[in-house]
């Protein structure tokens, strides 16, 4: 019989003869090699050229190696030759090893396994295990055996091939799946009995009456019609089989919806695929109208065919979405491509001819494998790509590109046309580059430039506005007017209409209404219109709001407005206009300078000083009262939609009983939801007063969720055993549950009050009653511990008389309590005694031991002696029944004796009590809860004890009385996925980091320092033995890691399982249900339930992780690729999309391939489920969109969440998802919502006090600054993640994110760009959270905000910025402007009118101009001057305030507490870190502004806090900061010494304390908060690093933070690649610098009162005379320091004496005064300052000559300088102690109140750590 043989064996290397073939092994065979030990191949770790290929076999070898030895060793050779046919030369990457490896394995095993073999050959071997195990394999692995069994059968004799005959129809049974299993063998799983898939499978496999494509092989039938158009249209088969599921994801989830219901929901109802073509096709039809073209979606005229054709366009789209890679970036790019094959495709159906040709309407590209790809994709992604490299890693201009944003607005003209289909490569769209043939299109619609002016360009209308406002307000404080009805003044009233400029008023006077309907019309008269008013663009119209909307946003506005003007009248002109008045007046004729212009009238110098840094403020007051009115509005909003309505635990429990009634009003779907009219009545119930009745039927539903949650805070470690008893609520069926059954944190201690309370109570029953009443728990506490201890004695008790006695006391005490004499009846104080007994008994019971049967007769004796004696009025009755009992029972029994009877004490066989009592769970949970009822001394106050679980039920419970949409049930609720991007970031903490202590203390210890009472649960949860996984696990669960993302985001799966549940069962069900769940589905009944549920999960909910490095990260042997894959063991319906870059043999010579994969988790191993192929590198523009845009195609469902993998989720709020989801089926307005923003928690707030200031203003700006933003303003976008978006819209509109290099840096707020000039609608929702990690440190703040910031000033240069200020109304417009780039631009300014200030004072005061006018006396030039100081004030407190910060700590924790918090946050100097912020944001927006720089900052999301160095720190903040502090200081103390307007220190430091405490802010707040910064040892160690650093030589290869040189050359790099514009703008600030020199060289002594411009020249020989020390010392450096070094020193002493000497001569001669040395150094260092920044500039001209090396040693002698400067003062403050500990507790202040130790934990930590 025929032996495995190679297809062509001559292909293969030839082995030894000594070898034994595999193919035809030897007979003779030594005993030891009969020991055969399974041993695994690596099926990992492979070249990457051969990996998709041989992966399978290699681990199926591996699986099935244990069971077949023989069969494993074929798979492997089989992968051996798929590995040859491959790369046969073996070209590729590591394949010669590879291959040398596995044939050096199959040598070894061959003989061996041959000997193991059990059938006649090889062929039989494997044909028989496939057999027997086909059906036990999952159907990856059988589909794998079935491809190597055909190559085996393939080379057989006729026997064995016939045998396989049967099994070639089998080739399609098995194959990997997503969600839907849809090859022949899944028909039978639980997801595809679903009527509605069933139905959409039908359709979608619907191809009756298609033709066949003319290619053939592809004559054969197809399966469904998305094969149909891969046969037509060369689509790639991963693709096909990804849309395939997708699309009938989609029909399905419609049919499920649709009401009223279809009336078979087996088939497709036409409404569904009218609903999904009218989401996928409108971006399409309005495309088409805009352009003018009828749509070429043609419908057939036979009604049984519309559905059908429908479905394919549908798929044709999603196909050609599918396969578009970046082009998804470029929706109308795609809207051409459908719009030629939609053509083509109804050519097809059709059989027309085309007019052109006059032959039949064919694919311009056909069928072929690929074709779609090659012909049509790829041409247009290499333009996409070589333009993209032309940004030169964004160092080029923006205007020297086309972005994606260019590309894509081609197509928005009839130009694009002229592409043609098959397209012409020759057309000009497809030039990248000029030349003679082509011309370059360059930019489309829109050219980024760097400027200032794009500001303007944007926002002329308001600063048109702000300017005649401001002339309106000069002329009517010139004319003196108090009031404005004073206007009306002939003379006044002409000199106001002045203003009123045609173009203003057409600018500010807009009908919405009538613009909206202009701009989406197509009619010619109204597209005239559009133009004359504004450039007609596809984006941008009809964005206008509904009148309700403009009302609320116009008040808003105008008392703003209103506001801001009058105060800037009154308290900024006004005086202003009065003292302007008085300086013109002044004539001045001496100056204590060379006057520049003393030709100038009316003091002009002095008027511009005082006016400047007014109209700086005028112009960003508006930030300030925007602020203010914020603060007042969304705070109102706020209490009306109850944010912070129960804040506290105590406001929990006092709500608790309402809870059950607002979660079935909310959480709970109803049959049929009545809608109420809007009335005020409706209204006040719906958003103020609910309804806080308790239904029958709200426990049961409510109990079950209240457990999950309860039991998901014991599996967070939030809660302990302990806790998690006393929080869950009994949920039972076989116990009579009676009224509300409460959880017993509310019900402890209530108990033990009540019996307190009876005992010492003196009075009536119904006194009370009443007073037992005020508290419900306290009477329900009662309730249920009488009720609790009847049903127990009912199974206890079995004796007859014993039976009589219970039965006749709980008869006695019912009737006491039905005539209200329960004290007459009852003697109360004994009631202590008995509760105790009580308490003894249960515990008793809870043990069940029969051991202590005994005890338990004893305590009820007791608890019967207590009873009948001491408290039963007529106990004697009793008595005596049980003595006549005991008399006829010895009559019965004859039983005569001395004994007496006792009850409960039997002498005969049968015991007259059951103890030990029965085994029921139910039993033992009640004997439970009664003995926690007894015994609990916690009160409600106390449980939870954890901070996070009080917030987050609090929060829940907030949250049932907010306004949300009624839940649908799961099987009608819209679908939705979520979806994370991840990169290189931690997956999971891993071990060395876990425990390594080398440089400090270990994450492990950190975390159980942070959170020791969640350590303590872990231990107690799992024991000491607990894993060191499961230690990974808990740690990374507290850090910022992916897999705490991914639980939380898991918790959506879990939470629709339980809905899913609750929808289809009664209350007995639930009960039933739950207990059978809680045993783990041990029952068969519950499986196919269980099957039902995850069915029903997987069809509404998918996550897909984006990890763009998986590939490379498993070749490398990287962790986190491990950790990865575990993660997906941990949740099997967790899906991960990767890149791939792998080499293919082409020819002789491999060639880079990029595939998008999709993979899921399959017997511990990661397995493909879709490969599709991209045209080329997908990540050209911004990484993190273009990780998303590869991914999102593995998406599913109407709405997609973006989660970033810092963020987590919890279970109480994934129950809230299906109501979020109903939001999209609102209307808010004219539109309807296409992105849903949610609140977000900050959960690193407690690790130190800076992360605190950071938790403390996200919040705020994620709650009341989005809540005020989308409601009434209209103007929320998309700020990150989590929000939700409307899947279909925004997947034809260009995703969720825009990708292009550098002006998309802040991708995510372009979505919400694109989704408003596209007519979305954004809204925002508080009833749902998601949390999220920051930044702890203040570097990774910084850098944070820098990023940030960077990308504000790239969107204020950006077109959608733009087009976003054309289209709104005036007043949408301001919301615009002041809550996106507007903030960052109020920021610079507030900054720039500090410089402005002082450089105004300074003028005045050093050209004496001052001085004269106080002189004449002839204005008040102190009142003037005071109220543009007092101005100034204002504007440093108003941007410091954070009111809105405040008002949301009141809402969310009550005013006293928000008062305390700010007080404390004061105190830790959250005052200085916001002003230090305030510097961040204003030196990175002016500066990327201008000279571009904009990148992504990768921060760290370590959770640790450590130390950095002083040299780090430099580095960060010299430029930013540092330099400007400095420079204010200067001010400040120059100011000082010439002042003469004040005399008074006192008012001096009143005038200036502001700028005082920016400027010291600026200079030391990084090292205030450094961790340890005041510690001695690490100040020597910094010292230490900082000359290492100075002194190191920079050069290539140098990193900067190894050398301040390569370090000072990277600082300035951006300089190099500025425009013109931008560098002469950059020397014009520089100039600045220069006005100290020559102001204070004429009040030098040396000067002698000459007041001439020789004297300025001559103050430069001194500029001179220091560059010449400098080169001639670098000179002799260079030339004597190495070989003469006494020589090079000695003649650096005859320069230092040279210099002592001039000081003398010119000391002796010159009248040269030691202040005249202390004003040269603020003279002069400034200059030298100016002069190295305009040098900077000009470095490419000036860096080849001499003069540049003398240059950087004056630019080392600055920064060492500020270096040491700034050093001293920390080095001195270091000495003392006591100031360390200060700091830290100052920064840890959290941590000590937890009583941690902070220090030990500092002591170890460092920037490496």
């Amino acid at each position: 019989m025929a032996e495995i043989v190679p297809e062509d064996a001559s292909q293969f290397p030839i082995r030894a003869s000594s070898t034994p073939s595999p193919w035809h092994p030897s007979t003779s065979t030594s005993t030891s090699d009969l020991e055969y030990v399974a041993e695994p191949f690596d099926s990992e770790k492979l070249p990457s050229t051969l990996v998709s290929g041989i992966r399978p076999f290699l681990r199926v070898a591996n699986q099935i190696e244990s069971e077949s030895p023989r069969v494993a060793y074929i798979c492997r050779f089989h992968a051996f030759e798929k590995a040859h046919l491959l790369d046969p030369h073996s070209s590729g990457r590591g394949v010669r090893q590879f291959k040398t490896a596995l044939l050096q394995r199959l040598e070894k095993d061959d003989n061996i396994t041959f000997m193991k073999r059990k059938e006649k050959s090889d062929a039989r071997e494997l044909k028989s295990f496939y057999d027997k195990k086909k059906l036990a394999y999952t159907p990856e692995t059988a589909s794998v055996l079935f491809e190597v069994l055909k190559a085996v059968l393939a080379g057989t004799g006729p026997e064995i091939l016939a045998s396989g005959e049967n099994n070639k129809e089998n080739s399609g049974l098995y194959g990997p799946y997503n969600i839907l299993p849809l090859h022949p063998r899944g028909g039978q799983q639980v997801i595809m009995l679903f009527p509605e898939i069933k139905a959409a499978v039908s359709a979608v496999c619907n191809v009756r009456g298609l033709p066949l494509a003319n290619s053939s092989h592809k004559t054969s039938t197809h399966a469904d019609l998305l094969e149909w158009l891969e046969s037509w249209f060369g689509f790639q088969k991963g693709n096909v089989a990804n849309q395939r599921e997708h699309i009938i994801l989609l029909l399905a989830n419609i049919q499920s919806r649709l009401n009223p219901k279809p009336t078979s929901m087996s088939k497709l109802d036409d409404r569904v695929v009218n609903e999904l073509m009218g989401k996928l096709f409108k971006n399409y039809v309005t495309w088409c109208k805009f352009l003018g073209r009828k749509s070429n979606i043609w419908l057939p005229s036979v009604k049984q065919e519309v559905q059908q054709y429908k479905i394919l366009y549908s798929s044709l789209y999603l196909l050609i979405w599918g396969e578009a890679s970046n082009l998804r970036l470029m929706p109308e790019c795609l809207c051409y491509i459908f719009h030629n094959m939609a053509y083509e495709l109804y050519g097809v159906l059709s059989g027309a001819v085309s007019l052109n040709t006059g032959e039949k309407v064919l694919p311009a590209y056909g069928g072929e494998c690929e074709s779609f790809l090659k012909n049509v994709i790829t041409p247009i992604y290499d333009v996409i790509y070589e333009e993209a490299q032309k940004n030169r890693n964004g160092v080029s201009d923006h205007s020297m590109w086309r972005n994606y944003d260019d590309l894509n607005e081609f197509f928005w003209s009839n130009d694009c046309f002229k592409i043609g289909w098959p397209m012409r490569l020759d057309n000009d769209f497809f030039c990248t580059s000029s030349s003679s043939e082509q011309e370059w299109l360059g930019k489309t619609n829109f050219v980024e430039i760097r400027s200032f002016w794009h500001l303007f360009r944007s926002f002329d209308r308001m600063w048109t506005f702000f300017v005649l406002a401001l002339q309106v307000m000069i002329i009517m404080a010139w004319h003196n007017l108090e009031m404005p009805l004073q206007l009306i003044d002939p003379v006044i009233f002409e000199d106001v209409l002045s203003i009123f400029i045609t173009n203003a008023v057409l600018r500010l006077i807009q009908v919405p209404a009538a613009s909206n309907y202009i701009e989406t019309s197509n009619w010619r008269i109204c597209k005239v219109l559009s133009w004359w008013c504004q450039n007609q663009l596809y984006v941008g119209r009809g964005t206008q709001e509904g009148l309700m909307s403009l009302l609320k946003y116009t008040i808003f506005w105008v008392i703003l407005l209103s506001s801001k003007f009058l105060f800037g009248y009154y308290f900024e002109i006004k005086p202003l206009v009065e003292s302007t008045k008085q300086i013109t007046k002044v004539d001045v004729n001496g100056y204590d300078w060379q006057e520049l212009f003393p030709q100038a009238k009316s003091n002009a110098g002095a008027i511009l000083a005082i006016w400047a840094p007014i109209l700086l403020v005028y112009f960003m007051d508006t930030q300030i009262w925007y602020s203010i009115f914020c603060t007042i509005f969304g705070g109102m909003y706020g209490i009306i939609h109850h944010i912070g309505e129960i804040r506290t635990m105590g406001m929990v429990r006092s709500r608790f009983h309402t809870l059950p009634s607002a979660f079935n009003d909310s959480l709970v779907p109803h049959s049929k939801p009545k809608e109420k009219k809007r009335t005020l009545r409706s209204f006040l119930e719906n958003r103020i007063f609910k309804d806080s009745k308790v239904k029958g039927n709200d426990l049961t539903k409510f109990a079950l969720v209240w457990n999950q949650i309860i039991d998901s805070f014991r599996s967070e470690d939030l809660i302990s055993n302990r806790e998690m008893e006393l929080m869950t609520m009994p949920l039972s069926l076989d116990l009579s549950c009676g009224p509300a059954r409460w959880p017993l944190f509310l019900l402890a201690t209530k108990f033990s009050t009540a019996v307190n309370m009876a005992a010492a109570f003196v009075g009536k029953y119904e006194q009370l009653l009443r007073k037992i009443k005020k508290d419900d728990y306290m009477l329900c506490a009662i309730e249920e511990c009488y009720n609790s201890v009847k049903s127990i004695f009912k199974i206890l008790v079995i004796g007859d008389l014993e039976k009589s006695v219970v039965g006749d006391i709980f008869d006695k005490v019912e009737t006491s309590i039905q005539n209200s004499s329960l004290l007459v009846d009852f003697k109360m104080k004994a009631l202590p005694s008995l509760r105790d007994k009580f308490a003894q008994l249960v515990q008793l019971l809870f043990d069940n031991k029969q051991a202590q049967k005994d005890k338990v007769v004893i305590l009820l004796q007791d608890i019967f002696e207590i009873l009948i004696k001491d408290m039963m009025i007529d106990g004697h009755r009793v008595l005596d029944a049980i003595s006549y009992s005991h008399i006829m029972k010895r009559i019965e029994d004859d039983l005569f004796g001395d004994h007496e009877w006792d009850l409960f004490a039997s002498l005969v066989p049968n015991s007259v009590i059951r103890f030990p009592l029965p085994d029921s769970g139910s039993l033992k949970e009640l004997v439970k809860r009664l003995y926690l009822l007894l015994t609990a001394k916690e009160t409600a106050m106390d449980i939870p004890t954890n901070i996070e679980a009080r917030r987050r039920i609090s929060f829940l419970a907030t949250s049932l009385f907010m306004n949300m949409p009624s839940a649908p049930k799961v099987r009608n609720m819209l679908s939705f996925s979520v979806m994370t991007p991840y990169f290189m970031e931690e997956v999971n903490f891993s071990e060395e980091d876990l425990h390594s202590s080398e440089d400090g203390t270990s994450i492990l210890t950190y975390m159980q320092k942070i959170y020791p009472d969640e350590w303590k649960n872990f231990l107690e949860r799992l024991g000491p033995k607990a894993t060191s996984e499961e230690q990974r696990y808990w740690a990374s669960f507290r850090g910022q890691t992916l897999s705490r993302t991914v639980r939380g985001m898991m918790y959506y799966r879990k939470a629709l399982k339980l809905q899913a549940f609750l929808d289809r069962a009664s209350d007995q069900e639930i009960c039933k249900g739950h207990i059978a769940i809680e045993r783990g589905h041990k029952k068969n009944s519950q499986q196919p339930l269980s099957a039902e549920l995850d069915a029903l999960a997987d069809m509404k909910f998918t996550y897909v992780i984006s990890c763009q490095k998986f590939a490379a990260q498993k070749s490398s042997g990287d962790p986190r690729a491990k950790d990865i894959i575990d993660l997906m063991i941990r949740y099997p319906s967790l899906r991960i999309a990767y890149i791939e870059e792998k080499e293919e043999i082409v020819g002789s010579s491999p060639r880079k391939v990029y595939s998008s994969v999709l993979i899921k988790a399959e017997n511990n191993l990661d397995q493909e489920i879709y490969r599709i192929k991209l045209p080329g590198e997908p990540i050209i523009g911004e990484g993190k969109p273009e990780n998303q845009n590869h991914a999102i195609i593995f998406t599913r469902g109407d709405a997609l969440q973006t989660i970033d993998m810092n963020q987590d989720n919890y279970l109480e709020e994934a129950y809230k998802m299906r109501n979020v989801l109903e939001e999209f089926l609102r209307r808010h307005g004219e539109h309807a919502p296409t992105i849903l923003g949610l609140r977000e928690h900050i959960f690193t707030g407690s690790v130190s006090s800076l992360a605190g200031f950071m938790s403390y203003q996200e919040t705020s700006f994620v709650t009341i600054g989005q809540r005020f933003l989308s409601n009434p303003l209209r103007v929320r976008f998309h700020y990150g993640h989590p929000d939700i978006f409307d899947r279909l819209f925004h997947l034809t509109r260009g995703g969720i994110s825009k990708a292009s290099k550098t002006i998309n840096l802040s991708e995510d707020v372009f979505a919400g760009y694109n989704s408003t000039l596209r007519q979305g609608c954004i809204t925002y929702n508080e009833y749902i959270q998601v949390g999220k990690g920051r930044d702890v440190g203040l570097n990774q703040i910084s850098k944070f905000e820098a990023k940030v910031t960077n990308g504000n000033s790239e969107q204020a240069l950006s077109r959608d910025i733009y087009r976003l200020g054309r289209r709104f109304d005036f007043f949408r417009m301001l919301s615009c402007y002041f809550t996106t780039v507007g903030f960052y631009f109020n920021n610079l300014i507030s900054i720039l009118g500090v410089y402005v200030f002082l450089y105004g004072q300074l003028y005045l005061i050093l050209s004496g101009l001052e001085k004269e006018l106080l002189t004449e006396a002839r204005t008040q030039n102190m009142k003037s001057l005071e109220t543009a100081l007092a101005s100034q004030s204002f504007l440093q407190l108003g941007l410091l305030t954070g009111l809105p910060m405040v008002m949301e700590l009141g809402l969310e924790k009550g005013f006293r507490a928000a008062l305390n918090d700010f007080i404390l946050m004061q105190l830790q100097m959250a005052s200085v870190f916001f002003t230090f912020s305030l510097g961040t944001k204003a030196h990175y927006f002016g500066r990327t502004i201008l000279h571009g720089g904009a990148k992504y900052r990768p921060t760290g999301r370590k959770f640790v806090v450590f130390h950095a160095n002083f040299t780090e720190n430099y580095q960060l903040y010299s430029r930013s900061h540092f330099v400007k502090g400095f420079e204010l200081v200067f001010l400040l103390v120059v100011y000082n010494l010439f002042r003469r307007s004040y005399e008074s220190r006192v008012a001096y430091l009143i005038i200036t304390y502001s700028s005082w405490f920016m400027a010291l802010t600026w200079l030391f707040t990084p090292f205030l908060f450094n961790p340890s910064g005041f510690g001695w040892q690490k100040i020597v160690e910094d010292w230490e690093d900082w000359k290492r650093w100075m002194k190191n030589q920079g050069g290539i290869g140098v990193l900067p933070d190894k050398s301040w040189e390569s370090w000072w050359d990277a600082e300035h790099a951006h300089l190099r690649h500025s425009g013109l514009s931008s560098r002469i703008f950059e020397v014009l600030l520089s100039l600045r610098f220069f006005i100290y020199q020559y102001g204070l060289v004429y009040h030098l002594d040396i000067s002698q009162e000459n007041k001439t411009f020789v004297v300025y020249m001559l103050s430069w020989l001194v500029i001179v005379a220091i560059v010449a020390l400098v080169k001639a010392v670098d000179e002799g450096r260079r030339w004597l320091s190495a070989k003469y070094h006494l020589l090079f020193r000695f003649f650096k002493l005859l320069i230092l004496l040279g210099v002592i000497a001039c000081i003398i001569v010119l000391s002796s001669i010159c009248r040269l005064s030691m202040m005249d040395l202390i004003i040269c150094c603020f003279a002069f260092i400034p200059t030298g300052w100016g002069l190295l920044s305009i040098v900077q500039v000009l470095r490419p001209k000036i860096e080849e000559y001499g003069i540049w090396e003398p240059i950087k040693v004056i630019a080392h002698a600055y920064d060492y300088g500020m270096g040491s400067v700034l050093f001293a003062p920390i080095a001195a403050l270091a000495w003392i102690p006591v100031i360390s500990a200060i700091q830290t507790r100052v920064l840890f202040n959290q941590a000590f109140n937890r009583q941690l130790q902070i220090q030990p934990i500092l002591a170890g930590k460092s920037k490496y750590r």
